[in-house]
Formats: structure tokens, C-alpha cells, sequence
């Protein structure tokens, strides 16, 4: 399989019922995040990114907390199953939601999330075909015919900033 174009992201958010902004998290507070590895992942990575935390090098897509070797705010980090974040919040300070979960939870990603991922970052989806097909015309046209402004006005109108394009 290959890639051949990117399609939308579910960018992951960190929401808190107690503090209306990232910065206001204090020092050894409480963070819930999903136990797999890609989205836990995800999180760390995000975490690493904002300089929340420093990750061991080479960690790639999947580091899990046993790859942090400097977290500055102390968090105590607590890994739940993905679909459970959201209820953590009344236990937590903070807490990692993926996009679904968020919104099923009744959770605005582009208003009530105190931190978000980049849209154009690793885990954006993508459409992939058979190795033998990736220079067929059919797929140029499949990729051109998705990755248009038609297609991302209607992503963004439709979803309201929780899903973006990723092209």
C-alpha cells in the first residue's frame, strides 16, 4: 500500500472542567490520557511539542509514558482507556479526548479544548492504494477530486473546526 494524498484529522484535544486554559493547569496536576499506543502516543507527542515534556529520542509515532525523561509541571500522568477520558474529568485536572469521544461527550474540540494537535500533523487520515496502482491516472484524479476547495468548505462547515483538512 501507498500514500497518495491526505484526506481530514481528528486533531486530539486536552480539555478540563476546572481551568479554562492550558497555562492554568498547575504544577503536579492530574492528566488523563488513552492507554493505547497511538493515542497515547499522540498525546505525548503533543505534550513534547508545547515543552511540556521531553520523550527519550527515537521514540517515533508511539511513545508511551515509560519514554519521558523530563516533565517540567510534574503532571501525574494517568492512562485510561481512550473511550473513558472524557468521564475522567471530573477527576482530573485535565484530560486527552480524542475527537469522537469529545464530541459524544457533548465537548466543543474547537471551543472547550484548552490545548489541541496541529491538523496537518502524522496522524492525519489518509487514502492509500495497491503499490501497482499509485501512478495509475485514475489515481491523480481520485486524490485531485477529494483535495478541493468544495470538499474542504464542506469539512469544515459540516464538522465546525472538530475535523479539519489536512491538505
Amino acid at each position: 500500500m501507498e500514500s497518495v494524498g491526505l484526506t481530514v484529522n481528528f486533531p486530539v484535544g486536552i480539555y478540563s472542567k476546572k481551568y479554562k486554559s492550558w497555562e492554568a493547569v498547575p504544577q503536579e496536576g492530574t492528566l488523563s490520557i488513552p492507554n493505547d499506543p497511538t493515542n497515547g502516543g499522540r498525546v505525548l507527542l503533543l505534550l513534547q511539542d508545547k515543552g511540556v515534556l521531553k520523550l527519550r529520542e527515537g521514540v517515533g509515532f508511539k511513545p508511551t509514558v515509560a519514554d519521558i525523561i523530563e516533565n517540567s509541571r510534574k503532571f501525574k500522568i494517568v492512562a485510561v482507556d481512550a473511550a473513558q477520558t472524557a468521564r475522567t474529568l471530573d477527576e482530573v485536572d485535565a484530560a486527552a479526548v480524542n475527537t469522537n469521544y469529545a464530541t459524544q461527550a457533548g465537548l466543543d474540540p474547537v471551543k472547550d479544548a484548552i490545548l489541541r494537535e496541529d491538523p496537518k500533523g502524522p496522524y492525519a487520515n489518509l487514502i492509500a492504494v495497491r503499490t501497482a496502482d499509485k501512478e495509475k491516472p485514475w489515481v491523480k484524479l481520485l486524490v485531485q477530486s477529494y483535495q478541493t476547495p468544495e470538499i474542504r468548505d464542506f469539512v469544515l462547515t459540516r464538522f465546525k473546526g472538530a475535523v479539519l483538512p489536512a491538505w
